[in-house]
């Protein structure tokens, strides 16, 4: 590809021109099914909108178990395999998250409509586009995106791999991870160390590398992207030996890790912003996380929205 053309089609990428948010294409009836190792997954032809160009799409895939229970506030658990057939074919739950008090400016400025989709901590999926000839053994490039949106809110939903998988002859990954609270929260000690999100974007990566081969990828040739909060995300994985070997590009689109505003300096100020919204009170950290553990998905949004308010915009603990 030459050059001019290269920096063309990012820029189309970073405006949503390949990227396509929200996907208008037709779906044809034929759903096939595709064997992974972790089981069989149905998936859809589908059509680029507005073009007769057909391509598969495979979506909501776990990448890891749902971070329930004692996984809230925890590094991740590897996902079990599944016996019958996964629908590959509806878009997964979205992370938890206060998307309401940003939906309605962000989408009106864009002129798009978002799929219907529901919001729970069962949200730790991936969806997959490959070109309609791609099959095991093809050995394409992979291109796996990260979500911005201020690590708060986001959705793979929004983001249709489409038209890059079709035009640029690539296999495109697009990879939910745990927001605000629930993906950011640091207590500063062993109990909650922090980060959990950026330790989703982590898991994902291994689960490409041992299952991409499946959906004609090439696990030898995986670039990651990402704009804004996915930016920050893909230049600390650039630098962090916990990503070391899974990838092998990077592209960032705006920001980056050094970027101050995404760094907290103090995870005590958050432990008491937390400990006072949650009504957990002022106890020690185990007892906080234990007690934020017990709190339904309502108590842990109805915390979210005032504690995003008191932290501005920092977010990641410092590594």
């Amino acid at each position: 590809m030459q050059l001019d053309r290269l920096r063309e089609r990012l820029r189309a990428v970073a405006f949503g021109a390949l990227l396509l948010l929200v996907p208008g294409q037709g779906q044809d009836s034929a759903c096939p099914v595709r064997t992974t190792h972790m089981g069989q997954v149905q998936w859809s032809l589908v059509h680029v909108k507005n073009t007769d160009v057909a391509i598969h799409t495979f979506l909501g895939i776990p990448f890891a178990k749902p971070p329930l229970g004692l996984l809230r506030f925890a590094p991740l658990e590897p996902p079990e395999s599944w016996s019958g057939i996964k629908d590959g074919t509806s878009h997964p739950a979205k992370c938890l998250q206060d998307f309401a008090s940003v939906k309605g400016v962000t989408l009106k400025l864009l002129n798009v409509t978002l799929p219907s989709t529901s919001m729970s901590e069962y949200c730790l999926y991936l969806n997959i586009y490959t070109p309609a000839s791609s099959h095991e053994g093809s050995n394409l490039p992979v291109m796996v995106w990260i979500h911005g949106g201020g690590f708060v809110v986001g959705m793979a939903s929004m983001y249709d791999g489409s038209a890059l998988a079709a035009f640029e002859d690539v296999v495109v990954v697009v990879i939910q991870y745990r927001l605000g609270l629930l993906g950011f929260f640091s207590t500063g000690d062993k109990h909650a160390t922090g980060n959990w999100g950026y330790l989703d974007q982590v898991a994902a990566l291994p689960w490409v590398q041992q299952n991409i081969v499946y959906f004609g990828g090439d696990p030898d040739h995986v670039t990651i992207f990402g704009e804004s909060a996915g930016g920050v995300s893909v230049s600390l994985h650039v630098v962090s030996p916990m990503s070391e070997g899974l990838f092998h590009r990077a592209i960032v689109e705006s920001d980056g890790a050094l970027l101050p505003s995404f760094t907290a300096s103090s995870s005590a100020v958050a432990s008491t912003v937390v400990a006072n919204l949650s009504a957990c009170g002022q106890v020690d950290s185990e007892a906080l996380v234990d007690c934020l553990r017990r709190r339904s998905e309502e108590g842990i949004l109805a915390i979210n929205k005032p504690w995003m308010g008191n932290r501005g915009q920092a977010m990641l603990r410092q590594l």
